[in-house]
Parts: C-alpha cells; sequence; structure tokens
C-alpha cells in the first residue's frame, strides 16, 4: 500500500469529522436552497454516521438563503442587508436540514457561533460543552456564524476558517472542506492542462501553485485562497483535511481517492489559543521592551506593566490586544486584563510598587500567559 493510500485510509478510520459546505453548493443559480443537493449531501451526512462516525456540520448559505424570498437577486454589501438576509435564511436553511434529516431518524441542533463565544475563558468552555453534549445524545450539530448580530470587529469572515477551528473546538479526527470545485489545482481550473494536485505534504507542496478565488463567489464569500487558508490552520494543529467538492462528499468521508489531501504539519494545541490567533482582530497594541519580549517569547510568561513601554488602540479588559517589539513587530496576541485608559499610568512601574500604591487589584498581570498566543 502507497504512503497516499494509507493516508487516505487513515481519513475514512477517522471516528469524529466537521464537514463544511459553501452557499454555492446548496443553492440554486437563481437563489433559494437547492433541496436536490441538500438532500444528497445530508445522505452523505448519514452514511457517515451510520460507519459509527460523529459528525459536526458547518453550513453557509443563511444569507443565500434569504435573497429569493426578499427579492434580492444577488448578495447584498453592506452588513445590515446581509444580515437581515441571514435572519431571513437561516431558519428557512435550518428547516430544510430538519426535514432531511428526520427522514433519517436523526435530530439537527442550530449552533450559532461568534469569535466571542470561544475566545473569552468562560464562553469558549460553555462551546466545548454544549457541542460534547449535543454529539453525547447523538444529535448532528449544524454550526454557522451568528452572521445576525455580528459586527464587522466580532466576525470570523468565513465559514473556512470558522470550519477549522470548530474542528479543534470538538477535538475532531478530520476536517472536509466541501466547493463547487473538486479540489486544489496548480492554477486556473478552467484551462486545459491544469493538474490536479491530489497531496499537500505542507507549505512547500504549495510554491508555485496559483491560488486564486476559484468557485461560485455570487453567494458566498469564500474561495481557494480561504480554504487553503483553513487547510493551514487545522493541519498547523495535527487535523489532516480533505478538500473536494460536494458531488464527492461520500467518497470523501470514506477515505477515497477525491480531491486533495492536506496532510498535518504540525500538532494539536491549546484550541482556545488557536482561536484567539486565528479569530481574533486585535483592538490595540502593547509596545514591549526587550526584557519583556524576551519573558513573553523566550520564557512563556505573563506580560506585567514594568515590561511595556507604549499603548495603542481602544479597549477594555478582556479584548484581544497584540504585544510587538520595539520595532513594530507582532510577537504575540492576548487578552488584556485593563482598560486602555487604565494602562498609561501603570507602564514601567513594578507589581510591587502598584500594589503598594493603588491596591491588590493593581498587582495582576497585564496579559496572562493562559490568555497569550505567540504570533
Amino acid at each position: 500500500m502507497s504512503s497516499g493510500e494509507v493516508a487516505r485510509a487513515e481519513v475514512g478510520a477517522a471516528r469524529r469529522v466537521v464537514v463544511k459546505v459553501g452557499s454555492s453548493s446548496l443553492t440554486a443559480l437563481e437563489g433559494g436552497i437547492d433541496d436536490a443537493r441538500l438532500a444528497a449531501l445530508v445522505d452523505a451526512l448519514v452514511a457517515t454516521r451510520a460507519r459509527g462516525v460523529e459528525v459536526v456540520l458547518v453550513s453557509s448559505g443563511a444569507i443565500a438563503a434569504g435573497l429569493a424570498p426578499l427579492g434580492l437577486k444577488r448578495r447584498p454589501r453592506g452588513l445590515a442587508a446581509q444580515q437581515a438576509a441571514a435572519a431571513v435564511g437561516q431558519g428557512l436553511l435550518v428547516h430544510r436540514y430538519t426535514e432531511e434529516l428526520a427522514r433519517h431518524g436523526i435530530v439537527a441542533g442550530q449552533v450559532l457561533l461568534t469569535v466571542d463565544d470561544v475566545t473569552r475563558r468562560a464562553h469558549y468552555r460553555n462551546a466545548h460543552q454544549t457541542f460534547a453534549t449535543l454529539l453525547d445524545l447523538g444529535v448532528l450539530p449544524i454550526v454557522n456564524e451568528n452572521d445576525t448580530v455580528a459586527t464587522t470587529e466580532i466576525r470570523f469572515g468565513d465559514n473556512d476558517r470558522l470550519a477549522a477551528l470548530v474542528a479543534h473546538l470538538v477535538h475532531a479526527d478530520l476536517l472536509v472542506l466541501l466547493s463547487d470545485v473538486d479540489g486544489l489545482y496548480d492554477g486556473d481550473p478552467s484551462r486545459v492542462g491544469t493538474r490536479l494536485i491530489h497531496e499537500v505534504d505542507g507549505a512547500d507542496d504549495l510554491d508555485g501553485v496559483r491560488i486564486g478565488r476559484a468557485g461560485s463567489a455570487g453567494v458566498g464569500t469564500g474561495g481557494m485562497q480561504t480554504k487553503v487558508q483553513a487547510a493551514q490552520i487545522a493541519t498547523g494543529a495535527g487535523i489532516p483535511v480533505v478538500l473536494a467538492s460536494a458531488a464527492n462528499a461520500g467518497a470523501a468521508l470514506a477515505g477515497e481517492q477525491v480531491g486533495t489531501l492536506f496532510r498535518p504539519t504540525g500538532r494539536r494545541r491549546p484550541t482556545r489559543l488557536l482561536w484567539l490567533a486565528h479569530a481574533t482582530e486585535p483592538r490595540g497594541r502593547l509596545v514591549l521592551d526587550d526584557g519583556a519580549v524576551a519573558a513573553v517569547v523566550e520564557r512563556r510568561a505573563s506580560l506585567l506593566a514594568a515590561g511595556i513601554t507604549a499603548v495603542s488602540g481602544r479597549f477594555v479588559a478582556g479584548d484581544p490586544v497584540d504585544l510587538v517589539d520595539g520595532t513594530g513587530v507582532v510577537r504575540a496576541r492576548g487578552l488584556v486584563n485593563f482598560d486602555a485608559e487604565e494602562l498609561p499610568a501603570l507602564l514601567g512601574r513594578s507589581s510591587h510598587d502598584l500594589k503598594r500604591e493603588l491596591g491588590a487589584a493593581y498587582e495582576r498581570e497585564v496579559v496572562h500567559r493562559d490568555d497569550l498566543v505567540l504570533i
């Protein structure tokens, strides 16, 4: 058996799988949900569950599903209009999934997430427990970004990245990204001579590959670039990824030689910190002196006020901020324990002095090491 066949066999042996499907794979050209496509996807998921595999579905399509009922011909550009379409379409989308899964005696559970739900420690713990309980009860979770309430600052931006992060959240063995293209090509798939890349072992395999926005982006936000980025997030933390067409969903989940297999390139990491690194936008910057940089980067220590030389941005306690060195290079990201207005008066001062002058509440770390990830 070749190494490729062994790798595909390992894919087929996965016991917990996250599947992501894009808007273009679920909706008709004129807008609205394509019932035949959705039913075919559900059939593939049900067949996978029948082999004893737990499945979590990350499904785009809420905004696309809301276009036709609202009389819109294309995806609106404004955030408020997108949220209105999502408010209409999300219910329609989950209703169709619920109906199709019910034919097989399977209960669907809707899970809507924002970045805040999984980067703040208490929220992350609750999200993890919710998924674990749903799976224990035999429910098939259907995940989407909470488009109706997410603001520009707390959006994932695309469901490919969301799916990669959910795969970590639920401790999945495999991530399958389904689209309207049948894998990663070394160029424009519409051109003669373009080659399908069957396996990617690391970043070196992507050298010279022109990764554009292949796919029908008219009803979605993704493209091939976001899928490769999502694959890199997942594989960098030990989870293999298969990129395939929605038409080949069943074959991809069974470990057959379809699409593109991205092999793991790293080890599993603390999940919440992976979300912090890849799903958050910093609200500010803390400039560190050389000693603080060494402490944070080399010794993985917490950041104290004594090592900060400057503060910029507008943030409150609990927000993500970037930690930069004296040249402006981002070295880490973390959740800050003070408001932006509080910090300037604390800079360069020892924790002992701050406790003596201002009280015990000011002795705490500016960013605790448990809430910090190196970039």
